[in-house]
């Protein structure tokens, strides 16, 4: 089973970024983790600071992988161009915040992806997106 992680602008700053909220933990070291716990899968990861190239690898992906597990971070509340991306391709979208997005300021309530995506996760730190792949697993 292929599955890919998608994170958006800003996500490459973990372990570095607001660590009251994020935490110290670099997603790279996180994902070595995932790696370990479900040896029988295959991750392609990627990260990117720009709507366009999530878009593109969104497409790229959406198609020969069996699920994505997506955290569009800011672009969630802003891109209707990222919805409308998931919602054009095959593999189902888990779409994971590490904060709870509505606790936070108002605008970030919206989401442009939460109704195009299988599933949404928020606010249970990097957990969320172990409990992402659980869910693209059973499905």
């Amino acid at each position: 089973m292929k599955i890919a992680i998608i994170n958006g602008p800003n996500l490459n700053l973990l372990g570095k970024r607001e660590t009251d909220i994020y935490g110290n933990q670099p997603f790279e070291a996180y994902l070595e983790e995932l790696k370990n716990k479900f040896p029988d899968l295959q991750f392609t990861y990627y990260q990117s600071n720009v709507e366009g190239e999530l878009i593109n690898k969104l497409q790229q992906v959406g198609f020969d992988h069996d699920g994505i597990v997506f955290n569009p971070g800011g672009y969630t509340h802003t891109s209707v161009a990222i919805g409308d991306a998931i919602a054009a391709i095959k593999a189902p979208v888990v779409e994971v915040h590490i904060s709870n997005v509505h606790a936070r300021e108002d605008f970030r309530k919206l989401s442009h992806v939460s109704a195009k995506a299988a599933g949404s996760i928020f606010g249970l730190g990097l957990k969320g997106y172990e409990l992402a792949i659980h869910y693209l697993l059973s499905r």
